[in-house]
């Protein structure tokens, strides 16, 4: 496990998720050491030939009251941008890569800015987050989506010892285009121009960690429970429109909702979505990959 280094009284690690490393700064060893755990597989130790994307401050406060069901606030104002929930604020500039955080010490407030930070940067690159369980077959990635109770984690607890797991709540869904270079690096081949799936820590009910690999997409699935398995293919438009429901996306900014619906309907033309009815037992499994 790589180890947490210290930079000028600071201490800190680096979360890389969808090939993205992240650093975070905190003067808490304690904080930090809890970090590693929460995102074990996905702290990584830092490479001259991969240099970190954006850094992160973290400012700890002592906690207080605050409204779990508090709304996100994503906001953009002069290329800075400002999130806001009833336990956190931070602030991220891209132009210079850094940011802060002010959080109590738990790790559920920096998990909610990852997911933010990670939407806005995906919606520049094509890609998206995607409320959907997704795992790897035989080379190629697969996608389950739908709401609460659709049967992500029910299709994740299915699945058979061949399939790699990359999440069982919340799939990362990048264009390919976007990192040729770490493509050529990672040796991945024959791949077709498309979309590619990488594992997450952002668990559901499993509350299980995805495998921190990646795999292009074969298909996209929207579940639904019945009485016989069953894939469905579905038109364009009903595909958008479902894709556009599961999507994670924060920001009130006009321009990156343009640029995520454009990618919404880019992703329907590239790959296959399809109804996936099944019954909740390991048969359905049969139907995939």
């Amino acid at each position: 496990m790589p180890e947490l280094t210290t930079e000028v009284d600071r201490l800190s690690l680096v979360i890389e998720i969808g090939g993205m490393p992240v650093r975070v700064l905190a003067t808490d060893a304690g904080f930090l050491a809890m970090l590693q755990d929460r995102y074990a597989g996905f702290v990584v130790s830092e490479r001259a030939d991969r240099p970190v994307e954006i850094e992160f401050d973290v400012d700890l406060r002592p906690a207080t009251f605050a409204d779990p069901y508090a709304v996100v606030s994503v906001t953009q104002h002069e290329g800075r941008w400002t999130m806001e929930r009833g336990d956190f604020r931070a602030e991220w500039e891209p132009a210079s890569r850094r940011g802060w955080i002010r959080q109590s010490a738990n790790p559920y407030s920096i998990d909610a800015v990852l997911r933010i930070v990670h939407t806005l940067v995906l919606a520049r690159q094509g890609g998206f987050l995607l409320h959907s369980a997704s795992a790897i077959r035989n080379g190629r990635a697969f996608l389950f989506a739908g709401v609460s109770e659709a049967g992500k984690t029910t299709i994740s607890r299915l699945a058979p010892p061949d399939a790699t797991l990359l999440t069982d709540e919340i799939s990362y869904v990048r264009k390919e285009s976007a990192r040729k270079e770490d493509l050529r690096r990672e040796g991945v081949r024959k791949h077709d121009g498309g979309y590619m799936a990488y594992g997450t820590p952002f668990t559901g009910e499993l509350a299980k960690l995805g495998e921190n690999v990646s795999a292009p997409i074969a298909a996209l699935y929207l579940l639904a429970k019945g009485p016989v398995n069953r894939i469905d293919p579905l038109a364009p438009g009903e595909a958008t429109r479902s894709l556009l429901a599961n999507l994670l996306f924060f920001a009130q900014d006009e321009e990156l909702v343009q640029a995520t619906f454009h990618s919404a309907f880019e992703f329907v033309s590239r790959v296959p979505v399809s109804r996936l009815t099944f019954v909740p037992d390991a048969r359905v499994w049969e139907l995939i990959g």
